[in-house]
């Protein structure tokens, strides 16, 4: 068991983790930022790393692992002390702290800041008897080097935003981009439907994928069924399955906290209803909630700074403004 107390543990890596991480050093909180994956950054570093961020206040657009990166060197300022590759399992209450443990040993904290995005999460796939046959050679669940897709025949499964981000993304790469979508309308966003529509990708929907034909890992087509039953071949070398991911809070379902479906319920405080554990980011779910990236950097200071009250009622909820905390060249 590691003896340091610390004000607030952070379960999960992700933008918001990250982003809570900075702000509690703000607040002048000791920080201990435990992710089950190797690397900082959650689902932006894992599948989506080449991929623009569109919804981040001040940049037009940004790449996810520059957003990363960004938000890597930014947590540094609370000096954090991080785990990587270490999964929470379980917590006790002793007196005025938690014991925490993970599956690499126990931890003293104070409070616990729960930012684990969707939890862990494994890519939705097809259904075809063959599919694993193609795997990681001729068929993506993520992009994560976009050299792999320069002057091939992609084909881009999927109607949401990520989905719509690649085709028009890999077009200026790909010698080709097509997108099936198994539905008539799309569930991205209007802006971003509207310039798939003015691109060159070449856009069907109504469409399942229903059978891949190919040898030794490499696609050489696909079989596109209408539901009518009419079939249609089309050519592809790359196909990346962009159908969401199967997420699980695997074992912070056993806490004890009030879930709604797979996501934990907070308040306007970001608090549990386990006295002393917050979530922040697109793991809680309240009445008006929406889930973005942008969001989730608004709820990690709230849930912070009530963290920080929990533990010392005499300190401020509304803390001074950065432009205070900093001095100035």
């Amino acid at each position: 068991m590691k003896d340091e107390i610390v004000d607030v543990t952070i379960i999960g890596g992700g933008p918001t983790g990250l982003f809570s991480t900075f702000y509690a050093g703000m607040r002048q909180m000791s920080v201990r930022l435990i992710d089950s994956l190797p690397e900082l950054g959650g689902q932006l570093t894992e599948l989506y790393p080449d991929k623009y961020i569109y919804d981040v206040g001040g940049f037009p657009k940004i790449l996810a692992k520059d957003l990363v990166s960004n938000l890597v060197t930014q947590a540094q300022y609370a000096e954090p002390d991080l785990h990587l590759g270490e999964t929470v399992q379980s917590y006790e209450r002793e007196d005025d702290h938690f014991i925490l443990k993970t599956d690499q040993g126990e931890y003293l904290t104070r409070t616990i800041l729960i930012t684990a995005g969707v939890g862990a999460f494994q890519p939705r796939k097809i259904g075809l008897d063959n599919e694993a046959d193609f795997e990681g050679t001729s068929l993506q669940y993520a992009v994560k080097d976009i050299e792999k897709f320069r002057d091939r025949d992609v084909v881009i499964l999927g109607g949401g935003d990520s989905a719509l981000d690649w085709a028009l993304m890999l077009q200026e790469h790909a010698k080709s981009v097509t997108l099936v979508h198994r539905r008539e309308r799309f569930t991205a966003h209007e802006t971003s439907v509207q310039q798939l529509m003015d691109s060159p990708v070449n856009v069907k929907t109504s469409l399942n994928v229903t059978e891949l034909k190919g040898e030794n890992g490499q696609i050489e087509e696909l079989v596109l069924t209408a539901k009518d039953g009419t079939e249609e071949v089309i050519k592809a070398d790359q196909l990346i399955v962009n159908f969401g991911n199967i997420s699980s809070l695997g074992p912070l379902k056993e806490w004890g906290m009030e879930l709604e479906k797979n996501s934990i319920q907070v308040n306007a405080h970001m608090e549990t209803n386990i006295p002393g554990i917050f979530a922040a980011g697109d793991i809680t779910t309240f009445e008006g909630k929406v889930k973005l990236i942008a969001t989730g950097f608004g709820e990690a200071p709230v849930a912070i700074s009530y963290a920080k009250s929990s533990y010392d009622p005499k300190s401020r909820v509304q803390p001074k403004h950065s432009t205070s905390v900093f001095k100035q060249d």
